[in-house]
This record gives C-alpha cells, structure tokens and sequence, in this order.
C-alpha cells in the first residue's frame, strides 16, 4: 500500500529557515493516467506538480494558483492548476515528436514560466520566469530571488518505487524580514542534498527529515493532504455553452444530435442534447449525461 500524498511543513527552531517537503506520487499518477505523454513529458509533469505544491504551501493565499510551462518547441504547453487545499489537476499538449531523455530546453525551446495566484479576495497577481537554469527548480530558485529576494532551494526526484511513479520534493526558504545566515542557509542546503530519491519517495516524512536533520531541532507541523481534483463539471461546460453563439450550437446540435463536452485533464465527457441545452439558456444546468 502506498503511502498518502501529502505536504509538511518545518521549521528549524535555531535558524531563520523555513522548509516543506511534500509527496505528490499518486496524485501524478492520477494527472499522467489515460494520456499517452512521451516518458520526459511524464517526468516534467511530475516535477511541475511537486514544484506547485511548494509554491502553494510557500506563497501562502486562499485561492487558486496555476503554473505553466509555455514555448516555441514539441512541448508548447504544460500546466499544473492548484489551490491551497493542495487540489491539483495538470495536462500537457505536444506539437511535435519528443526524444527519450529530453532537457526542460529540448522539450520547450524559447519559452517562459508562468505563475498566476487568483485569491478568493484581492487581486489576481501573475509572475513571468524566463527559462534561464537547466531546470524547473533552478527557474524557480532564480524566480524567488528575483521577485522576493529569498534565498531558496527546490530539490525536486521523480523515479520508481515499488515498480511505481515517484515524485517528492524539499523546499528550503530564508524566512523573509529575519535576518538569516546565509551561512546556516548553505550548511542546511548541504544536508539537504544528501537525500537519496529512493528515501524522498519512499520514505515517511519524519524519517527522511531524521536522516537530513537529526542533529538540529526541527519543529514539523501536521500534514495536509495532496490530491488530484478536477474542477470540471457539467455546470462549468453548461456556461461554456452559454456563452457561445446560439446559431453554433444549434448547427452542432443539428449535424451531431448532441454536444460532447470532454475535459482534457480528467477525461470525463459531458453530453448535451438539444433538452439539455434548452434548460440551460432557460436558466437551469438540465440533466446532461457525465460519462468517465
């Protein structure tokens, strides 16, 4: 049985550094399940999934974050959506063919990061990252030194264990307005990359911050669960629908006979007949059919 994806965040009691480690195995599993994603796609999916929780965890706001890769190369788009109930849900889209063992800049070429924040209250806020390290965690390193100049360090493994997908992750942050050694910083960097991926993935969380940290007094806080959750639903699609163009609709319906709504990442359907879409432009969702 596999252990429960979840986010835990430390605090290391004689230094001015906070940390998070998170496991996010079987939400990836859900995110890549049902696509037919090249092997480096898989992994950088992984990779982005972990680095959102971070983000999540880190940036601290009640509401939605989305991170996405963009780019001129065969990956044009990868994406994960959260929120800090740590609810993730993630799709990629490929123009082109991607070799085995492709790099971040194989796989995306000229391209950015993007990191938009949309709060329940308050204004949406949204952070441009130009691919400038070899990895998403280096990107995102240098994204936090520039934007919030807070020393931080991602270690982000994906791999197997126990003939599953993997991935896990170590943030390390300099806690803003304290002022920090960058000395500490450095000497807990240094334990930190110590960590095997076999432990990170297979590990509980208590021992693999033991085995990092056993000679600092480290305070860990309770869990919170990390979940794959799509917030597709047949109310969502009904107001896509409305919003098109009644004539379009009718045409659809007309040479169709129904109207198949489907979600690019949970793969669920939603069919509409002509009933269905009645009921919505009279101001009712209707009964349209979901189908998995």
């Amino acid at each position: 049985m596999s252990q429960q994806d979840q986010m835990h965040r430390y605090l290391f009691e004689n230094h001015a550094v906070r940390g998070e480690l998170v496991t996010a195995s079987q939400t990836w599993r859900d995110i890549i399940d049902g696509h037919d994603y090249p092997q480096p796609v898989q992994q950088l999916l992984g990779e982005l999934l972990v680095a959102t929780s971070l983000l999540t965890a880190t940036l601290k706001f009640d509401g939605d974050i989305t991170v996405q890769l963009q780019g001129d190369g065969p990956l044009n788009l990868a994406v994960i959506n959260g929120n800090n109930q740590q609810e993730m849900r993630g799709v990629a889209r490929t123009q082109g063919e991607i070799a085995e063992g492709s790099s971040l800049k194989e796989m995306v070429g000229n391209g950015y990061l993007v990191i938009t924040i949309s709060p329940k209250e308050g204004e949406r806020y949204q952070g441009v990252v130009g691919l400038e390290g070899d990895t998403l965690a280096a990107c995102l390193e240098d994204y936090f030194m520039r934007s919030e100049q807070l020393p931080t360090r991602l270690f982000i493994r994906t791999g197997e264990h126990n003939g599953l997908a993997g991935t896990a992750g170590i943030l390390l942050q300099v806690l803003p307005a304290q002022d920090a050694s960058l000395d500490d910083f450095n000497h807990l960097t240094t334990l930190t990359e110590t960590i095997k991926t076999e432990e990170l993935l297979g590990l509980p969380a208590n021992e693999v911050l033991w085995r990092l940290y056993h000679e600092e007094e480290v305070t860990v806080y309770d869990p919170q669960s990390v979940v794959f959750k799509c917030s597709c639903s047949r109310e969502r699609c009904g107001e896509v629908l409305l919003s098109l163009a009644q004539d379009e609709v009718n045409q659809i319906l007309e040479e169709d006979g129904q109207i198949d709504m489907h979600c690019d990442y949970c793969g669920s359907h939603y069919v509409y007949d002509s009933v269905d879409i009645a009921a919505i432009r009279n101001g009712s969702a209707g009964e349209a059919e979901q189908v998995h």
